[in-house]
């Protein structure tokens, strides 16, 4: 007889009851303390649950706090999987000290989909589908309806260093491939920064690699276990032919199997940098610290996959979800409306770096001040092409096979795509363990 599958959330009844059980001796000090949330003077308090961050989601909560509520802000850990665990324990022990939460795209369909997400109105879907970019509304739908609330909406662009990029006669107008990069990088003695550790980061990379060949990770997602697993495919091959080619180039830098968007920006500002994928946060990242590297930074589309087809960077961001526990579902849903007005995007963007969700977030002046026009445009035409990963609720054991099999980078084969497909399969049917 066949396992259910180990995620944490899954949908079967049995299962559910035991993950209730057990979640609640795990939630049960949290939810004792934030049970109770309001004062003694009636007005209630809104508890969100923020992903860390240079103190914008803060500011919203200030600015959205009205004379019927307050909204504070308590923090969740630095890392995407350690956030969903700890939202996903307390929501299973149905704690109500959890009104709002910041929930990293991946994770939406997973918490929605076992019933922990409060039903957003439809005038509020209508709103947010309006307002959004594509992307953004892609990874916050499940079973056609939106069931979180797009706040920020980040991608990933091709960061060069100008000087290097005219040493190697690269012309950085027109769009580049992987291929071209990585040539270019080992032949002129530089490295090609990417997010390659055992965590979600890598992942990313794998997705935006394999959507820009035009091929998915996985399909027909609303079939649960039963989805087609796409990874063994001309685009899967493609994929990691490229991490294969740059694990094996001398353009890899030597901490390419545990690199994260921190070291590879560690990387492209040392003598050694020449080009490096990664998040909006870069364009204020060397201000002060290495204005030498500003002056030299360079960006453009990321790199295709395929010479002449479209390139498929990397979508990431953060949707608002309400939980369905909390004491307070009205009031933190006008709340989440507040939170992801245009405007407060805006507010958000300038503080941390992470752009809005909206363009019309973009339109927010202070931006205007940060950002140079053609970085906004380029921003926000990555965007349009991004590839989210793939939305279904068992994302976290797809997630988790892949790195199971892609990594280290230097381990990938041509033979990789077609073991990282079975692995997948066997993990989501239960023949085997993460």
């Amino acid at each position: 007889m066949k396992q259910p599958p180990r995620s944490l959330l899954r949908r079967r009844p049995e299962r559910r009851r035991q993950l209730l059980a057990a979640a609640a001796l795990l939630a049960i000090g949290a939810a004792v303390l934030t049970a109770c949330s309001g004062s003694g003077s009636g007005k209630a308090e809104l508890v969100w649950y923020t992903n860390p961050d240079a103190g914008g989601q803060a500011k919203v909560a200030e600015n959205c706090s009205t004379d019927q509520y307050t909204i504070t802000t308590q923090v969740l850990p630095q890392d995407a999987g350690q956030q969903r665990i700890q939202l996903a324990r307390r929501l299973a022990a149905q704690d109500s000290g959890i009104d709002l939460m910041s929930i990293d795209p991946p994770y939406t369909a997973e918490l929605a989909d076992a019933g922990y997400l409060a039903p957003l109105p439809q005038d509020f879907q209508s709103t947010l589908t309006q307002q959004s970019f594509a992307g953004a509304t892609a990874s916050a739908t499940w079973k056609g309806q939106l069931v979180a609330a797009p706040f920020w909406s980040n991608t990933q662009v091709l960061w060069y260093r100008k000087s290097f990029a005219q040493k190697a006669g690269l012309d950085m107008s027109r769009p580049v491939t992987w291929d071209q990069i990585i040539k270019a990088a080992g032949d002129n003695g530089g490295t090609v920064a990417v997010q390659a550790n055992k965590y979600e980061g890598y992942v990313v990379w794998i997705n935006a690699l394999i959507a820009g060949a035009g091929g998915d990770i996985a399909s027909d997602t609303q079939a649960g276990v039963n989805a087609s697993i796409d990874v063994s495919s001309p685009a899967g091959e493609k994929a990691a032919a490229i991490v294969h080619e740059l694990a094996s180039s001398s353009a890899a830098p030597s901490d390419l199997s545990v690199s994260n968007e921190g070291t590879a920006a560690a990387t492209f500002g040392s003598s050694s940098g020449a080009f490096m994928v990664n998040w909006t946060f870069i364009w204020t990242n060397y201000d002060e610290a290495q204005p030498e590297v500003k002056k030299d930074l360079g960006y453009a589309m990321y790199p295709e996959t395929v010479q002449g087809e479209q390139a498929r960077p990397p979508y990431g961001g953060i949707n608002i979800g309400v939980s369905t526990y909390s004491n307070h579902v009205d009031e933190a849903m006008a709340a989440a409306e507040c939170i992801t007005k245009p405007d407060n995007q805006g507010v958000n963007a300038e503080l941390t770096g992470n752009m809005p969700a909206s363009a019309a977030g973009y339109d927010y002046a202070p931006l205007k001040k940060i950002y140079p026009a053609p970085v906004m445009t380029l921003f926000q035409k990555s965007l349009d092409a991004a590839a989210p990963r793939t939305v279904t609720p068992y994302w976290s054991d797809i997630s988790g096979s892949l790195l199971s099999t892609w990594h280290p980078p230097s381990g990938v084969s041509p033979q990789t795509p077609q073991s990282s497909t079975t692995f997948i399969e066997d993990v989501l049917h239960g023949r085997r363990l993460l």
